[in-house]
Order: C-alpha cells, then sequence, then structure tokens
C-alpha cells in the first residue's frame, strides 16, 4: 500500500511538472516587411526559437487582399516562436541584417511600397523594442534607416500557393521555364542579388543563417 501510494505521488508530481513547463511556454509573433515574402520566409523558417512563418499582407486598408489586388498592403511575413527560446528584439535585430534597411523605396529587384521595408508593433513594448533595434542598426551602418514602425499589423495570409514556396516541388510555368517552384525561387533569389546586395551592406554583421550565407 506504501510502495502505491508513492508511486501515485510520484506520478503526479512528474505530471504536474509537465503541466507547469508546459504553461510557461508561450507562442508569440512578430511581423515583419521585408520585400518578397518568399525570401524572407525561406530565412527566418532557419532561425532558432521560430516555429512556423506565414507569407502575406498587413498596412493597408483593403479588406481582403490578395497577391493581384493588395494595393496599399506590404507583403509580410508572420513569424511564430516560442517566447522561452527568442523574443521580439531579438528577431527584429536579426531580420534587419537579412534585407537592405537603407532601402525605403522596395528590396533588391522589386520596388514600390509593397515591397518597402517595416516592422510592425502591437504593443508599447514592442514599439520600444523595434525603434532601440533600428537605432542599434544604424548606429552600425552609420547611417537613418527609412524603415518605419507601424501599428498592430491587420494581417491576412496570403494564398496557399505563396505558403513554403521556397521548398515546394510543385512544377510551376514561370519567367525560367516549367520547373519546380522551389528552383523557380532560387534562381529569382539569384536573379535579384538579395544575398550579394546583404552581404555588401551589412559585411560580417549580415545575418549568417540565411539562404546563401553558408547554412
Amino acid at each position: 500500500m506504501l510502495k502505491s501510494t508513492l508511486k501515485a505521488g510520484l506520478l503526479g508530481a512528474i505530471f504536474a511538472a509537465g503541466a507547469a513547463t508546459t504553461a510557461t511556454a508561450e507562442t508569440k509573433t512578430v511581423v515583419v516587411a521585408g520585400g518578397c515574402f518568399w525570401c524572407v520566409e525561406s530565412d527566418f523558417d532557419k532561425v532558432k526559437g521560430v516555429t512556423a512563418t506565414t507569407s502575406g499582407f498587413a498596412g493597408g486598408t483593403s479588406p481582403n487582399p490578395t497577391y493581384k489586388s493588395h494595393a496599399g498592403h506590404y507583403e509580410v511575413v508572420k513569424i511564430d516562436y516560442d517566447s522561452d527560446v527568442t523574443d521580439y528584439k531579438t528577431l527584429v535585430t536579426t531580420f534587419l541584417r537579412t534585407i537592405d534597411p537603407t532601402d525605403g523605396g522596395g528590396q533588391f529587384c522589386d520596388r514600390g511600397m509593397t515591397y518597402a521595408p517595416a516592422l510592425f508593433a502591437s504593443t508599447p513594448e514592442e514599439k520600444a523594442a523595434a525603434e532601440a533595434a533600428l537605432a542599434d542598426a544604424s548606429a552600425q551602418l552609420g547611417k537613418k534607416l527609412p524603415v518605419p514602425v507601424k501599428g498592430a499589423p491587420n494581417f491576412t495570409a496570403a494564398e496557399d500557393f505563396h505558403q513554403n514556396y521556397y521548398r515546394s516541388q510543385e512544377n510551376q510555368l514561370t519567367r525560367f521555364g516549367l520547373i519546380k517552384r522551389a528552383d523557380a525561387y532560387k534562381k529569382y533569389r539569384a536573379a535579384c542579388g538579395r544575398d550579394e546586395t546583404v552581404k555588401k551592406v551589412w559585411g560580417n554583421a549580415a545575418y549568417q543563417g540565411v539562404a546563401g550565407h553558408g547554412s
């Protein structure tokens, strides 16, 4: 009887500890605009603490933006992350080193407001963290950065076609012919000079985990 009681107590303690651990883990999100959302999604799927990425649109006023009709919206990526592993400022700081934050007119070969860089902050704490990350980046690069900190994002996910495009093995008719989407993505990214530009802007400070940076 004593043995059974001790065993029950031990199991109860284990389950209680497991429940407490689960309760402390929280999934949070950060939304960023950095040009082509395929590329941002590809970069952040490799970042420690990130649990999911979703390509989409934010910042505009139209209620149902689509890829063919999203005037006034930024192309963005919603990044879900484990708050026990990373935090908003760390991810924003990393993000700035995966783009060219000196270019407010678009990113790389994609031009116009839709592709311009921006950070979104849902709380005063996130706004302060975003502004601090931008100040750090500005000091490091020696110039003011045309990257606005916007308010809470009215995020809309893009069509399924665009999710995980960079690794899709489906065939697609593109400017490069009928090839796998993953291959078309690689050719597009290379043609835009995204990685080369990031290296030129940031030098050794460019985030080393993104595509084209040796990971």
